[in-house]
């Protein structure tokens, strides 16, 4: 039998807010479809914060937090790469938003992930997460292939979505020990981790609402629940848009302790300079397609910048034409 989570006050169903809620969740539970159940005599199973939330447990939530014996198991295929990607398309009425896509990411990499507005770069990270499946192409990661292992990759990466995908209802305490329940850690852990987490990001206002939050602190808190069941792939998505330069600092400090200790991370980053400075490998994508890959210092060929190289490479064509009334 699945857990019961109640509606949430303030979240109608089919509104924006309970739409990215239900977005948000399907990176870590599954897809659209499966089904849901409740606790019989109604009763919350997780926090009466968290009860508060939304009806929308899916059957693929209960398998996660209670295996049956010899599925879901943890699998590990060592000697693999962390991502590994293979002709891989993403069609829109028949236009392609990801055209022909081939990436190899190592274990254990600090990989950037660049291109201009519109590149194809969120709606990769969306078929990595099994958020949207591809029109063609194979998906591996950690050695384990999509779909067909799906909620053992899941459980494996922490994710930072481009979007603001939290419940405004909860606290940060709520929705850290939630997203912790629902990554299997017991209630004790996912408590202990989430005041951890918040102490380590900075966000000790313990009754305030993410309501309340303002845009650095919800993407701090978004990183704060990809790190609570300490995954070995991270896949972000501009994780640090909005954050203040002293944020920003502890969150690069953290992603770099991440990859010392063995975890790869896939970053996307409008901020070439950060990119420059905590990367290993890039790769930049125009047009759904990658134009250039390689070692910082192979793709700067030992002289100028990452922002000159992306610019010859995706901006060659864009000229700055001066308007009259501007002079």
């Amino acid at each position: 039998m699945g857990r019961a989570i109640l509606p949430a006050a303030g979240f109608s169903a089919g509104s924006s807010r309970e739409r990215s809620s239900r977005a948000w969740s399907l990176a870590i539970f599954g897809r659209r479809g499966a089904g849901t159940s409740a606790c019989r005599d109604g009763t919350p199973a997780i926090a009466p914060g968290v009860a508060r939330l939304w009806c929308a447990t899916r059957v693929s939530t209960f398998y996660m937090l209670h295996p049956l014996p010899g599925r879901y198991t943890n699998i590990c295929v060592p000697d693999t790469p962390a991502i590994a990607v293979h002709d891989l398309r993403k069609l829109y009425a028949g236009k392609a938003a990801v055209d022909g896509l081939d990436l190899v990411v190592p274990r254990g990499c600090f990989f950037g992930f660049l291109g201009p507005n519109g590149a194809g770069k969120s709606t990769t990270i969306r078929m990595l997460t099994g958020l949207i499946p591809p029109s063609s192409g194979s998906i591996e990661l950690l050695g384990l292939r999509l779909p067909e292992h799906e909620l053992e990759i899941k459980r494996r990466i922490g994710l930072v979505p481009d979007e603001s995908l939290l419940f405004d209802r909860l606290t940060g305490a709520e929705f850290l020990e939630f997203v912790g329940r629902m990554y299997g850690l017991a209630r004790p852990m996912a408590i202990e981790r989430a005041q951890s987490l918040l102490d380590l990001f900075e966000l000790r206002e313990k009754r305030k609402l993410i309501a309340e939050y303002s845009k650095g602190m919800r993407k701090r808190l978004a990183m704060a629940a990809s790190l609570i069941h300490h995954p070995d792939l991270f896949l972000m998505d501009e994780p640090f848009e909005g954050v203040d330069a002293v944020g920003a600092r502890l969150m690069k400090d953290i992603l770099l302790d991440q990859v010392r200790r063995g975890a790869t991370i896939f970053l996307t980053s409008h901020v070439l300079e950060v990119v420059e400075r905590l990367c290993d490998r890039v790769a930049i994508i125009d047009n759904g397609k990658i134009v250039r890959e390689g070692s910082m210092d192979e793709l700067r060929g030992g002289t100028g910048s990452l922002e000159d190289v992306f610019v010859r490479v995706v901006g060659a064509g864009h000229e700055f034409h001066e308007l009259e009334w501007l002079r």
